[in-house]
């Protein structure tokens, strides 16, 4: 795995390196490597299939279509990679940003352009760098688009695109998954998971944070790493511009929740709706490019829980959450990058 995307002075403090990279050579004749996770979303996989060939069709461009599961994803996500690479084409992810995380392993790792189809509930990956969430009219776009560098992130040795955490929300995460199975994936249905969560929290986690030689003792309900600037602008939770860039490009940004009453807790979830999560008591944010986390945990736990780009698993301490040097290199429009505002198209 890449290391972080800065480097350290002699002063202790971190500054930001931007990566060289050359551009990878596109073959425009190439057939595109479609990655379709047939359970993300609420479409068929014949729909969405139908839908990116006929645009290809009305385009002139071959398509190669591989269908897996959530189990085989990691796999067919490498491989495709790797074929994309050896024909100088590019992988396209279809799926929402769990499915985007994964080919955007894979194809992080092998050097080779990525593009994006979405049909998740969210979306921010694909809304934060212009792809519409129409999914003909993000077909349409990877006939025009070119690879642009973007920035990506990673929890110990795993890439993400979006955001990380530690502590309730990798828990919301997995009841908003258990409520999509049996009321339908959906933003209210989201929503709600989150409430009946955070109303029983009660963990608290106590954590060690190293950010350059700055160290701080903390206890937090949850913390949470963004990525990605639509997020944050959406639940108003945007930290104090203390670094170059802005979370997604350039740096991220770090949320805390300190332990709070029920009644405060109502409260929260009122200002996130609101997209005034920055203006609650009780949450802390700030900007970092590195930060190395250490859970100060009983005796014979050796993991922590966490949660990236909305998958949950456990990982050995210490966590280290850094910007990457080396970018994705993501199918985009001309004149679009991170910094453009991308038009939001309800889900």
């Amino acid at each position: 795995m890449e290391n972080a995307g800065q480097k350290v002075s002699g002063h202790g403090k971190t500054e930001s390196r931007k990566s060289e990279l050359p551009v990878p050579d596109l073959n425009p004749v190439a057939a595109l490597l479609f990655v379709i996770n047939a359970s993300a979303g609420a479409h068929d996989v014949d729909t969405k299939r139908a839908v990116i060939e006929s645009t290809l069709a009305a385009g002139g461009r071959k398509g190669i279509f591989l269908t897996c599961g959530p189990h085989n994803l990691r796999q067919v996500a490498t491989e495709a990679a790797a074929a994309a690479l050896a024909s100088n084409s590019a992988v396209i992810a279809v799926g929402g940003d769990g499915s985007l995380n994964t080919v955007a392993q894979a194809a992080h790792a092998a050097g080779c352009v990525m593009g994006v189809i979405p049909y998740g509930t969210f979306n921010y990956f694909a809304r934060t760098h212009g792809i519409p969430t129409e999914p003909a009219a993000a077909a349409r776009l990877l006939l025009e688009a070119h690879p642009m560098p973007v920035q990506v992130a990673a929890i110990n040795d795993q890439v993400f695109l979006v955001n990380a955490s530690l502590g309730v929300y990798p828990e919301l995460l997995q009841d908003r998954e258990a409520y999509k199975a049996r009321f339908g994936r959906s933003r209210g249905v989201a929503f709600v998971a989150a409430f009946v969560t955070l109303l029983r929290a009660q963990r608290r986690l106590r954590l060690r944070i190293e950010i350059g030689d700055t160290v701080r003792d903390v206890r937090t309900l949850t913390l949470f790493v963004g990525n990605n600037r639509l997020q944050l602008e959406q639940l108003g939770a945007e930290p104090e511009d203390t670094l170059a860039g802005t979370p997604g490009d350039g740096s991220m940004a770090a949320l805390m929740l300190r332990p709070i009453s029920t009644l405060s807790m109502i409260g929260l979830m009122l200002h996130g709706a609101m997209g005034r999560l920055g203006e609650a008591a009780g949450v802390e944010s700030f900007e970092f490019h590195r930060m190395v986390i250490k859970p100060r945990r009983t005796p014979g736990r050796k993991t922590v829980m966490v949660a990236f780009d909305g998958e949950v698993t456990r990982m050995r301490s210490p966590i280290d959450i850094r910007v990457l040097d080396k970018p994705l290199f993501l199918l985009q429009a001309a004149g679009t990058g991170s910094a453009a505002v991308p038009q939001v198209i309800a889900t």
